[in-house]
C-alpha cells in the first residue's frame, strides 16, 4: 500500500479532498508521526485523553492546509511540519476545551473526552496539547510563523468569550455572529494558510491571498456545520443531530428564522433557547419552522458566497495540481450538506 492510500485509510478523507491529500502525503505522514510522538508524557493522562481525539478520525484539513500553502508557495524546507502540526494541536485543544464550554456528549461519533475523564482532565490535556504547538513553533525557526499562529491563539480566545455573550441570546444579528464565527473558527483556518507564504518568503500579496483564502473558508465551513445540526445524520457531522439546538447556541439559521418569523415563533425561539424550556417535539418544531423560512437554505447560500470569496482570493495563483486540489477542498466545505 503506497504513502497516499495508507494516509487516506487512516484519515477520514472525503473523495472530495483525496487530491489535497496526495499532494501533502509525504508530509501529512510526517505530521502524524510528530503529532503521536508529541503526545508522550509520563503522566499516562495525558496520552490516553489527546489520542482519545487525535485518532477519531478526524480530516487533518487545517495542517494540510499549512502544507499545500507552504508548496503552492515554493517553500523549500521542513518547517511547515511542525507549524501543521501546531495547527492540528492548537485545533484539537480548542475541541477539547469547547466540549467541556458546551457540555458536549458526542464528538466525531464517539464520547467526548469530558464524558470520559471528566471536565478537568480535558481542560488540562488542551492546555498541555497548545504548550506543545508553540514548542513547535518556536522549533520551526520563523518568527512570522509564531507571530500568526499566536496571534490566532488569541483572537480564537477571544472568539470563544464572545460566543458566550452571544449564547442564547435572540438579540443577535448575523453581523454579530459572523463575527463570533471569524474568530473562533475561520481564524484558524486564515493562520494556517498564511504562515506557508510566510515561511516561503511571500510577500504581502500572497499572505494577503492565503489569509482571506483560509478565512472564507473557514467560514465557509462553520455555516454549513450550522446548516447540518438541523439536517444532517449524527455519523456525517461528528455529533448528535440538534445538539445547537439543545445547546441553545443561536447559529445562523435560528437566526434568519428569528428575523423572519412572527410572535408566536419568536416566543418559541425564547422559551427553548434563551429559557432552556425544552420538551419533546421542540427540535421538530424548530427545524418545521426553519424550512418554513429558508433559514436552512438562506446559511448554506451564504456558505456558498464565501466559499467563492475563497476561490476569488486563490485566483492570483496560476492553474495546477495544488491550485485545483485547494479549490475542491472549498467545495467540500459547501457540499458537505448535499
Amino acid at each position: 500500500m503506497n504513502l497516499a492510500v495508507s494516509v487516506k485509510k487512516a484519515l477520514a478523507i472525503p473523495p472530495s479532498i483525496t487530491l489535497l491529500a496526495e499532494l501533502v502525503a509525504r508530509e501529512l505522514a510526517q505530521v502524524n508521526e510528530l503529532i503521536l510522538s508529541r503526545t508522550g508524557s509520563e503522566v499516562t493522562l495525558i496520552p490516553e485523553v489527546a489520542n482519545h481525539l487525535i485518532s477519531s478520525g478526524g480530516k487533518r484539513l487545517r495542517p494540510m492546509l499549512t502544507l499545500a500553502m507552504a508548496i503552492l508557495n515554493g517553500y523549500r524546507g521542513d518547517a511547515h511540519v511542525k507549524l501543521a502540526a501546531s495547527v492540528e494541536f492548537m485545533h484539537t485543544a480548542t475541541l477539547l476545551h469547547d466540549d467541556v464550554v458546551d457540555e458536549s456528549d458526542l464528538r466525531r461519533g464517539r464520547k467526548t473526552a469530558r464524558i470520559v475523564w471528566g471536565n478537568q482532565a480535558s481542560v488540562l490535556v488542551g492546555d498541555f496539547l497548545l504548550g506543545q504547538a508553540f514548542r513547535m513553533m518556536v522549533e520551526a525557526g520563523f518568527m512570522d510563523a509564531l507571530d500568526i499562529l499566536s496571534s490566532a491563539a488569541a483572537v480564537i480566545a477571544e472568539g470563544e468569550v464572545m460566543q458566550l455573550a452571544t449564547a442564547k441570546n435572540l438579540a443577535t444579528d448575523e453581523k454579530a455572529y459572523l463575527a463570533v464565527t471569524a474568530a473562533k473558527t475561520a481564524e484558524l483556518f486564515a493562520a494556517a494558510c498564511e504562515v506557508g507564504p510566510a515561511i516561503a518568503g511571500g510577500g504581502h500579496a500572497e499572505r494577503s491571498a492565503c489569509r482571506a483564502f483560509g478565512m472564507a473558508l473557514g467560514q465557509a465551513f462553520q455555516l454549513i456545520d450550522d446548516a447540518l445540526d438541523y439536517g444532517g445524520k449524527a455519523d456525517e457531522i461528528g455529533k448528535n443531530v440538534g445538539d445547537d439546538f439543545r445547546e441553545g447556541k443561536i447559529t445562523l439559521p435560528v437566526v434568519i428564522a428569528v428575523a423572519r418569523g412572527d410572535a408566536e415563533e419568536r416566543a418559541f425561539w425564547h422559551r427553548v433557547m434563551e429559557g432552556g424550556d425544552q420538551h419533546d417535539g421542540d427540535l421538530e418544531r424548530a427545524i418545521a419552522i426553519l424550512r418554513r423560512h429558508g433559514a436552512i437554505e438562506a446559511t448554506t447560500a451564504r456558505a456558498a458566497c464565501f466559499a467563492e470569496e475563497a476561490h476569488r482570493a486563490l485566483s492570483i495563483y496560476p492553474d495546477g495540481e495544488m491550485h485545483r486540489a485547494l479549490a475542491q477542498a472549498v467545495d467540500f466545505a459547501v457540499e458537505r450538506n448535499r
